[in-house]
């Protein structure tokens, strides 16, 4: 909204300085900033009007006993990062970009259903908030509008781009998902919004590595959408992409506003509300910039964190199948609840996954040379 305001000031009365609000990294820069302020100002109210109503988080059996004394913290605090998120785009991104209106509906559809979803289990009371396979089929059709918009998107078919994908590590080579590109994007939207999810367990942990892996995203989005840079790096230029860093930079100036109230200890958690939706908004974006292979890289922590569950409970399975007693391979899971087992603290988990994300992210961006 104020892109266009801008602009036609700056058409109409060309005032000295306007033209800076043409620029991606400006508005990036300026949604971020906005982003942040939204969360500070936002949070404490929020907050508040969460404890008045009681919506707080119940005791969950199958963490820590160190969680019991989470029970009563209010939840569904991804109200704050979703307004903090989507306001900003709303005012400084292209409304008329594809791209932009494709990640406002990912991030307000699947926000939706984690709300339903909280909003079960801490207002209405029932223990399994919305059941899981109304939860996946929210997740599938946020998943099918994505994949057919960009399948049959007549500027992406016109570059023969609108099924391929890069490889990394590899120069001039790419991927064609051919007929399975659709459903290789509801595979990723599902999947990188229950990793979240899983992740979602200690203080900051979710929302910090979410804000990490946002940065990486608003440079790839940003080379991905400049000509001379997508050509520099050998990489796909997709027209107009380079408008999803604006959307990127305000996730993180808002996972840096959230988690100034999700740190240990954690005055408010985001719930499904946040984890689902941002999730689903981070493999959303790695499909519209074609980097959706960097995705094991990028989220190594989600998928650590996801294969964990994956792993615990089939080996339980097949042991309660072949001795007549389930067994574990870890402690516990999701993966942060087995560090929490062997006796590290929360801080300390949430610092050291913190640094692995970094590292990630590092080894992402010299994919593009390491080639």
């Amino acid at each position: 909204m104020l892109y266009y305001f801008f602009n036609f000031i700056e058409k109409v009365y060309a005032p000295p300085g306007f033209s800076l609000f043409k620029y991606i990294t400006f508005r990036a820069a300026a949604a971020a900033l906005t982003a942040l302020l939204i969360a500070f100002v936002a949070g404490p109210w929020v907050i508040k009007k969460l404890k008045e109503h009681q919506i707080g988080e119940t005791a969950k059996i199958e963490a820590p006993k160190s969680h019991l004394s989470k029970a009563g913290t209010p939840t569904m605090g991804g109200l704050i990062v979703l307004l903090s998120v989507l306001l900003p785009t709303l005012l400084w991104g292209d409304l008329k970009n594809m791209y932009i209106l494709l990640i406002i509906v990912v991030t307000a559809g699947l926000g939706a259903v984690g709300f339903i979803d909280d909003y079960l289990k801490v207002v209405r009371k029932k223990p399994k908030g919305l059941i899981g396979k109304y939860k996946i089929v929210g997740q599938i059709i946020i998943g099918i509008i994505l994949g057919s918009v960009l399948y049959f998107s007549p500027e992406l078919k016109l570059i023969n781009a609108n099924t391929i994908t890069t490889v990394p590590f590899f120069k001039n080579l790419e991927f064609n998902f051919s007929v399975f590109y659709i459903p290789m994007v509801i595979f990723i939207i599902v999947g990188t919004s229950n990793a979240v999810n899983l992740t979602d367990g200690l203080d900051g942990l979710a929302i910090g590595i979410v804000g990490i892996v946002s940065l990486t995203l608003a440079v790839l989005a940003y080379v991905s959408g400049n000509i001379e840079f997508s050509r520099y790096l050998n990489i796909i230029y997709l027209r107009g992409n380079g408008e999803l860093t604006v959307y990127c930079a305000a996730l993180v100036g808002a996972a840096l506003g959230f988690l100034w109230y999700n740190a240990f200890p954690a005055q408010v958690f985001m719930g499904d509300t946040g984890s689902l939706a941002l999730g689903g908004a981070l493999g959303a974006i790695c499909v519209m910039i074609k980097k959706e292979l960097l995705l094991p890289i990028l989220g190594g922590i989600f998928l650590a964190e996801t294969l964990s569950v994956i792993i615990q409970k089939a080996y339980f399975k097949y042991t309660k199948r072949k001795y007549g007693e389930g067994r574990r391979i870890f402690k516990m899971a999701p993966l942060h609840h087995h560090f929490e087992m062997l006796g590290w603290s929360e801080p300390k988990i949430v610092t050291r996954f913190y640094i692995i994300a970094i590292l990630l992210m590092i080894l992402s961006l010299t994919t593009f040379k390491v080639r």
